[in-house]
């Protein structure tokens, strides 16, 4: 078992969201994340997968995600170069002047906005790789308890300078 990346073009409609989780819960499919997002045409949706899943697995998903009528194009992305990002937010409370002054420390070293801030609290944004995220998520918890963390799906898209022509 390991996470699987995929890119999906759909019909930007109503349902066609619904139809693609279905397609995961119905099969018992793990899936990871999904975003999902327009693109330069607005009838056209992208969507970035991830499931966690074994090889056959992985292929019983693309085939049957290409036999459905709103999906433009699947693009198996798990061992292409991307560029991938996951928005994450993490809100500390309970600090004090001291606290936040270590925790801006922690933002500069991690290149991640310090978005709010309270007279005990801190909120950070990130914009960075799973793995990063999952970092910094790790330092933040072993100093402090009293966290939320909010993570959206993580996005990706091909990577120019690496492909073949």
């Amino acid at each position: 078992m390991k996470k699987r990346w995929i890119a999906l073009y759909v019909e930007n409609q109503v349902g066609v969201l619904a139809k693609v989780s279905g397609l995961f819960a119905g099969k018992s499919y793990n899936l990871a994340s999904l975003t999902v997002g327009t693109t330069e045409d607005e009838t056209v949706s992208r969507m970035t997968v991830c499931a966690m899943c074994d090889d056959a697995t992985f292929e019983q998903i693309k085939k049957q995600l290409n036999t459905m009528v709103e999906v433009i194009k699947v693009m198996d992305l798990t061992n292409v170069p991307i560029h991938m990002k996951e928005i994450l937010f993490v809100k500390i409370r309970g600090l004090n002047e001291r606290d936040i002054s270590y925790l801006f420390k922690i933002a500069n070293v991690f290149n991640v906005d310090v978005t709010d801030i309270g007279t005990d609290s801190l909120l950070l944004e990130c914009k960075q790789t799973e793995k990063k995220n999952d970092e910094l998520i790790e330092l933040v918890r072993s100093k402090y308890h009293d966290i939320e963390v909010v993570r959206g799906g993580a996005v990706a898209v091909e990577s120019i300078s690496t492909q073949t022509r």
